[in-house]
């Protein structure tokens, strides 16, 4: 799990981990890159080309607004979110969850036609926010 620490204002701050891949030849000048730049702190890398950084954000926005940077660094194969905390998004979702019907409305109905059921499973496809709206609407 990855830490949540407070902002100066006092919000949560998430925190997330970031692999970073890269070519070998390219490694010191990826890493030099990842130093310098103000949307991650760097902690370390292997000489495969991989290279460890987490980034802060108050919301999951900010962290993509983020991770697109990193992306777009020169040499830059893949930045990929491996771990990602927000105690105050997780609470709020978990509050949607505990709200909701165990089994929708809908499916409870006689006469609902299959073409009206939404299939909301496959979370990897989904943009998260947009998902996390859709079940507050629901």
């Amino acid at each position: 799990m990855t830490p949540i620490i407070k902002s100066k204002q006092g919000c949560s701050m998430n925190v997330s981990s970031i692999v970073v891949q890269c070519l070998p030849k390219y490694l010191d000048e990826v890493v030099e890159s990842l130093k310098n730049t103000p949307e991650c702190d760097y902690h370390f890398h292997d000489e495969k080309g991989r290279v460890i950084i987490t980034i802060e954000g108050e919301g999951v926005s900010e962290e993509l607004k983020k991770l697109h940077v990193i992306e777009e660094i020169p040499h830059v194969i893949a930045a990929d979110m491996q771990m990602a905390y927000s105690e105050d998004e997780l609470d709020e979702h978990m509050q949607i969850i505990n709200d909701a019907e165990v089994v929708p409305k809908m499916l409870n109905e006689e006469n609902v036609d299959v073409r009206d059921i939404v299939y909301n499973g496959d979370l990897k496809k989904k943009d998260l926010e947009i998902f996390a709206e859709t079940l507050k609407r629901q």
